[in-house]
């Protein structure tokens, strides 16, 4: 049973919101326990998603793409969320890669890469991230090297999303090392490349079926157009898509706490303790309660920040704090879930325990919870 309150949708967020639902409830959750536990990169479900139009919900009509608004994509995250996070995971990936190509690539380049993502034919990476820079992306040493008919991409990236399992990634590099930020690009990097080897796969602690490993790049060659965008405009580029992406994953973690939420209703009037459901005792009805605040206020959060997005207006910090807001609930709550399950709850193969681990990544991912504080606080005092 869903126990559900939200703001106002319109006819189109309704029909995405009950769809996805539906989706969830009839092909996700049957098999979130068994690809939590064998960590399987779940293709054929991404393949039917795509069919569905959920791998492209904001990208233009005319780039294949459903032409839905980031409240639209929001209401999906969440539904995906509370069905499997590692699901979620994996279409919040497909959403800021193909935000990218849709921006910024030329049209052979959204021929090559954007429709077969969209269409679920081809997988991508994300590779930012490096060992001296997380959430210092201006770290980065990973460098292209002009030369004749192209570039040299060499470097190391790590915790990169689908690296074992990606066709291409799409890597953020120094294209010029004196100028700082401003000497970033972004190229499209093919597996097949000589040179591009992707490490083993990491094993984590939650959303373990959206796989994560290192990416390794010796002397890349790459043609010129493999350059996305403008020279020395990645870092903006990749700053751009982020608030998106951050509406996303706090989007994924209402999910979680709707989830959890949900579950702890359905064991609290089951579970009978010294003669009554637990339900009954005020301990475990003002956890409930706590967890039904925390949820719907999320929500709001995330609506507001994506509802302002809409709109064609900046909605930095109303992500920063739906992001961070959404992300430290969903760890609070989910332990309480576990709680009110008991010792049941901390049992491997128990949804809440799943809901935990998975919630954890949401306080850390798409920009540190302490990365949103320091946003939040920049602008509150300028």
């Amino acid at each position: 049973m869903t126990y559900t309150f939200e703001p106002p949708l319109n006819d189109i967020q309704r029909m995405i919101r009950d769809s996805a639902r539906a989706f969830v409830d009839e092909k996700v959750r049957p098999i979130a326990a068994e690809l939590d536990e064998t960590e399987r990169y779940p293709a054929e479900l991404y393949q039917e998603m795509a069919q569905l139009g959920m791998l492209a919900l904001t990208i233009p009509e005319a780039h294949g793409g459903v032409g839905a608004g980031a409240l639209a994509y929001a209401v999906l995250m969440e539904e995906l969320g509370r069905g499997y996070a590692a699901v979620a995971d994996q279409c919040g990936l497909v959403e800021l890669v193909s935000s990218l190509l849709s921006e910024h690539g030329t049209p052979e380049q959204r021929e090559r890469y954007l429709a077969p993502l969209l269409r679920g034919e081809r997988r991508c990476a994300y590779a930012i991230t490096e060992a001296g820079a997380g959430s210092d992306v201006g770290g980065i040493r990973c460098t292209a090297t002009r030369g004749a008919g192209g570039w040299s991409l060499s470097g190391e990236k790590l915790w990169i999303h689908n690296a074992p399992v990606a066709d291409f990634a799409v890597v953020l590099a120094r294209s010029n090392v004196e100028l700082g930020k401003r000497g970033m690009s972004i190229f499209l990097v093919d597996r097949d490349l000589p040179g591009y080897t992707a490490g083993p796969r990491e094993h984590k602690m939650g959303q373990r079926a959206s796989p994560l490993g290192p990416l390794s790049f010796d002397a890349v060659p790459l043609a010129e157009e493999a350059l996305l965008g403008v020279e020395g405009q990645g870092f903006k580029m990749m700053m751009n898509v982020l608030d998106k992406g951050r509406v996303g994953i706090a989007s994924l973690a209402v999910g979680i706490l709707q989830a959890a939420l949900e579950a702890s209703i359905d064991y609290a009037r089951m579970r009978r303790q010294f003669g009554r459901p637990i339900a009954d005792f005020q301990a475990v009805q003002w956890m409930v309660a706590d967890m039904a605040k925390a949820t719907h206020a999320a929500r709001l959060m995330v609506h507001a920040a994506a509802d302002k997005m809409d709109r064609g207006e900046r909605a930095s910090v109303e992500a920063s704090m739906a992001k961070c807001f959404a992300g430290d609930a969903a760890v609070e709550h989910t332990a309480h879930a576990i709680q009110i399950h008991g010792g049941m709850g901390y049992t491997r193969g128990i949804e809440v325990e799943r809901l935990y681990r998975d919630a954890k990544i949401t306080q850390i991912y798409e920009g540190t919870n302490q990365i949103q504080r320091l946003i939040i606080a920049r602008a509150m005092l300028g």
